[in-house]
């Protein structure tokens, strides 16, 4: 091989390699970005049907719900991903002659429609780009929308809880104008990947027996395996999902955590949970788009979570008008743990919410 021919070589690896970097790069980022979503025609829900346990989203999307309570709205967002909440916990229970709770099932797990059972390309940006189109979080923000004009409420009350505090906090950084005001329960630390501390799966294998944490290994390999996540079914994730929490169960043990069953659950997600791990990448950074949401705002962390205080402080640190508030022998389930406290906490504020003060 002459000069010539050997420099054209390395200028065309020296291309190969700066297009596999930059794939690499942009495919890892977010596919979903706060802030594009209001120009929707798609925001506007179908007709409704008269009463009924299921709000319309599209044709091939309905979401179940049920209603705890009676007075101001205030619409409950679970956590998981994946893991709705089958029945009013004791620490909203105690606030329902006052509020009006709204609970729901996220799209793709619980009773709500599952639009997804199986990808059928053979190309993974096609896969991708087709479950966030239908499971992601611009789809899961949507929804929200889609849920406070149901509702027909100008401005919403949003609860919510781990993932769904995350979730919560993405529609107001979508719709600051229509949030009256945010609790955000043990919010998960995913405003910022990769994350330094190694996230909650770092968080529950540091907190397993020593016995369970090369299973835990083995099944993180599998769980977080996005080659080949492409060849299962919505069932076999769901499976996945349901395994995950019985680890998390045990972590949370060993923490005197007090906790609601999750790993009993039939109605976990399955797509959804890998929709909005991909929908968020491998890096991101959301904590400016927060800045701008005005509404009061209530961040509420159990003392004995797996999550530190200190992660749980970076989303009251993100908004201009926020409050942190700790309760003791509490978990990541403090409407459950200690039902009193939260109800204090989230009573004082949301009734200082409603009379216009904070």
């Amino acid at each position: 091989m002459n000069a010539k021919n050997a420099a054209s070589v390395a200028i065309f690896l020296g291309l190969i390699v700066i297009l596999g970097v930059f794939a690499w790069y942009w495919m890892g980022g977010p596919m979903y970005r706060p802030g594009g979503l209001h120009a929707s025609a798609l925001l506007e829900p179908p007709p409704q049907p008269a009463g009924g346990d299921y709000w319309v989203m599209a044709p091939n999307v309905r979401l179940y719900h049920y209603a705890d309570g009676s007075g101001p709205d205030v619409l409950v967002v679970h956590g998981g991903p994946g893991y709705p909440i089958h029945k009013p916990p004791a620490g909203l229970r105690a606030l329902d002659s006052q509020y009006r709770f709204e609970y729901y099932d996220q799209r793709g797990c619980g009773k709500s429609s599952r639009p997804v059972d199986r990808l059928g390309s053979g190309n993974f940006y096609q896969n991708m780009q087709a479950l966030d189109a239908a499971l992601g979080l611009g789809a899961q923000v949507s929804d929200i929308e889609r849920i406070r004009r149901i509702l027909h409420d100008d401005k919403l009350i949003l609860l919510g809880h781990s993932f769904g505090g995350f979730l919560a906090a993405m529609y107001a950084a979508e719709f600051p104008e229509h949030v009256k005001g945010l609790i955000l329960v043990a919010p998960a630390t995913v405003l910022v990947m990769p994350q330094k501390a190694g996230g909650l799966f770092e968080e529950v294998r540091a907190s397993l027996p020593a016995g369970k944490r090369a299973a835990f290994g083995a099944f993180l390999n599998q769980y977080l395996d996005f080659h080949h996540v492409f060849d299962m079914s919505e069932a076999e994730l769901a499976a996945m999902n349901v395994e995950f929490a019985r680890y998390y169960e045990t972590a949370a043990a060993a923490h005197g955590m007090t906790l609601p069953s999750m790993a009993d659950t039939q109605d976990a997600g399955g797509w959804m949970v890998q929709a909005m791990y991909l929908s968020m990448g491998r890096w991101h950074d959301y904590r400016e788009a927060l800045r701008k949401v005005t509404a009061p705002v209530l961040v509420i962390h159990g003392a004995r979570d797996l999550q530190t205080e200190a992660e749980s402080r970076a989303y009251a640190q993100c908004f201009p008008h926020a409050r942190f508030v700790v309760i003791p022998d509490a978990g990541h389930f403090p409407f459950a743990g200690q039902p009193d406290e939260f109800a204090a906490a989230a009573g004082q504020f949301l009734r200082e919410l409603n009379g216009t003060t904070l």
